[in-house]
């Protein structure tokens, strides 16, 4: 059975067979249903798999935008396969794609290498020319917040260099966050940055930033909350929740600013392996599980009561069978 790979908006493009989805961090100050308000919106982009000349799978075509509503559409504008910093193909790895949390809006590289944000049924945003740095799509990672307002792109290879925070209302760059972190995600409201970094004694911290690129906060975490990625920050900018998987699935919850637990709740979850961790509400954490069937890839996402620990399935769907990967919208 192949697994279909899974495009992460916190890694570079693809790592070949199998790669862990994005995560949106969410938050509003009412739990809300999912990223469908009022109309249609966007489910996952997926590419679809071809096979090579030498029997292995590539990605061929376009990205596709699979609805909601069971529609699917196309972006024919969007670069497909990847290119390396000389613009040349890089023939087993996908361009990068985000979707917001909403499932609105979708940042990708177009066919003439620049860097847009597309609203569902609307405009396109073009980024100024030069925006990003000049290096391969493959070093890139798209992530944007859950409304759609802001935009992160993060770097990774042997040359290091911020990540960028725009604005994707009007393509202007709001702020940087120092190259050597690794980009985790938006708040829930979008107005901050998680990160993750090398402490000393090798540990790993946490760090807040605002959107300018600032340092709000930088703790070092229990092993509970950095040993279960995803980890996901709310709206106040200082609240994170981490999944823990394995025979007692738990629900945690951490304080960035008193360097405290504050919460472990016993937890129900279906089958499957978490994926993505959104803040969707003041007390309430989503969370997006994967599992390889015979038909392909099913994804379950569940609402998490940060309160009581209560689970209840919000949505469950099976990728495209074809597709090499997919990026599925947060929240």
């Amino acid at each position: 059975m192949r697994r279909t790979t899974v495009l992460a908006a916190l890694t570079a493009a693809v790592l070949a067979a199998t790669v862990t989805p994005p995560a949106h961090a969410a938050a509003h100050a009412a739990p809300h249903a999912g990223p469908h308000h009022g109309g249609d919106s966007v489910r996952y982009a997926s590419i679809k798999g071809c096979q090579s000349r030498d029997g292995g799978n590539r990605p061929c075509g376009g990205w596709r935008l699979v609805l909601h509503s069971g529609r699917t559409t196309t972006l024919p504008d969007a670069q497909g396969v990847a290119l390396d910093a000389r613009r040349r193909k890089l023939t087993y790895l996908p361009a990068p794609i985000a979707v917001s949390g909403d499932g609105q809006r979708i940042a990708y590289f177009t066919k003439a290498g620049r860097l847009a944000v597309r609203t569902l049924g609307g405009g396109v945003r073009l980024l100024p020319a030069g925006a990003l740095p000049r290096t391969g799509q493959d070093a890139v990672t798209l992530q944007l917040s859950d409304d759609g307002s802001r935009l992160a792109a993060a770097y990774q290879g042997d040359e290091p260099h911020p990540t960028l925070v725009f604005d994707t209302a009007t393509g202007r760059r709001l702020g940087a966050v120092p190259a050597g972190q690794t980009l985790l995600g938006f708040s829930g409201d979008g107005d901050e940055v998680l990160t993750s970094a090398e402490g000393d004694d090798t540990v790993t911290d946490l760090v807040v930033h605002d959107e300018s690129g600032d340092q709000l906060a930088r703790v070092t975490p229990p092993q509970v909350v950095v040993q279960n990625a995803p980890q996901a920050l709310a709206a106040d900018g200082r609240s994170v929740a981490v999944v823990v998987q394995g025979r007692k699935p738990e629900l945690v919850t951490y304080d960035v600013q008193s360097d405290q637990v504050t919460g472990r709740r016993k937890i129900t979850l279906p089958e499957g392996s978490v994926e993505m961790v959104d803040w969707t509400g003041d007390a309430q954490v989503t969370a997006h599980m994967s599992r390889a069937t015979s038909k392909g890839t099913r994804m379950t996402i569940v609402q998490i009561d940060t309160a009581t620990g209560a689970v209840r399935v919000r949505d469950r769907y099976t990728v495209l069978k074809d597709s090499f990967v997919f990026a599925a919208c947060g929240g």
